[in-house]
């Protein structure tokens, strides 16, 4: 039986419980063995870390103590997978220049809508957007037979580099309320791979409803299992 981790806890408002709480039959039902912790420092413990196949985080901002982070760049780099959704992989431990590195991509923003628009509330940031799969995403196994798709929720602007598997990206227009004066394409969902273990990032998750979007949930299901140790060493 294949062993998986499931860390959660920063910041409240992406829901860390109730969001993790919905894969976890998920995990069960293909076979792993879950362990879920609410705090990051099972990361500097050797041997629960040798023993793990696979990582789920879900930790938004917060910070990170120097041995937690090495224990986990430790454990990725000798083949257990890592994963995880919107602000609890892609906004986590900001401060902490070596889990940037790891992950290969930083939130950076989410745009708004029109300011005459934004009653005031997280739906401020809410903006229908389309993630559109690159050509590696349409023959990749975590989204192939996917079609683009479009969803109303947060869209992630990600500052990111060159060792990143694109598989989906998605476009922030130039708006009259917007600085920028040309699109922005961004990673949506990313693949990486460390060392022996393999990384994959998925941008959209910042609630529950989202994470039930079909194929939001295809990519993050399909990501658990291609990231695993297990498949990983296949």
């Amino acid at each position: 039986m294949s062993n998986a981790l499931v860390v959660r806890g920063g910041w409240e408002g992406h829901r860390p419980v109730e969001a993790t709480d919905l894969f976890l039959p998920f995990l069960v039902g293909n076979g792993f063995e879950v362990h879920v912790s609410d705090s990051t420092a099972i990361y500097a413990d050797d041997r629960v870390m040798a023993g793990t196949d696979l990582i789920v985080q879900c930790v938004t901002m917060s910070s990170i103590e120097a041995q937690e982070l090495a224990g986990l760049r430790a454990a990725v780099a000798a083949g257990t997978g890592f994963t995880g959704w919107h602000g609890g992989i892609a906004d986590s431990f900001r401060a902490s220049s070596d889990y940037l590195q790891l992950v290969g991509g930083q939130f950076a923003t989410h745009p708004g809508k029109d300011p005459a628009e934004r009653p005031g509330d997280e739906t401020d940031n809410f903006l229908t957007h389309t993630v559109d799969l690159t050509p590696l995403g349409r023959e990749h196994p975590i989204t192939a037979g996917l079609d683009d798709f479009e969803l109303t929720t947060e869209q992630y602007w990600v500052l990111h580099d060159d060792l990143n598997d694109v598989l989906a990206t998605t476009t922030h227009p130039v708006r009259p309320w917007h600085p920028w004066h040309r699109p922005i394409t961004s990673p949506a969902i990313w693949t990486r791979q460390w060392g022996q273990g393999r990384i994959v990032v998925t941008t959209p998750g910042h609630s529950v409803d989202v994470l039930q979007d079909a194929n939001v949930r295809t990519v993050i299901e399909r990501g658990m299992l291609w990231a695993s140790r297990t498949a990983s060493a296949s």
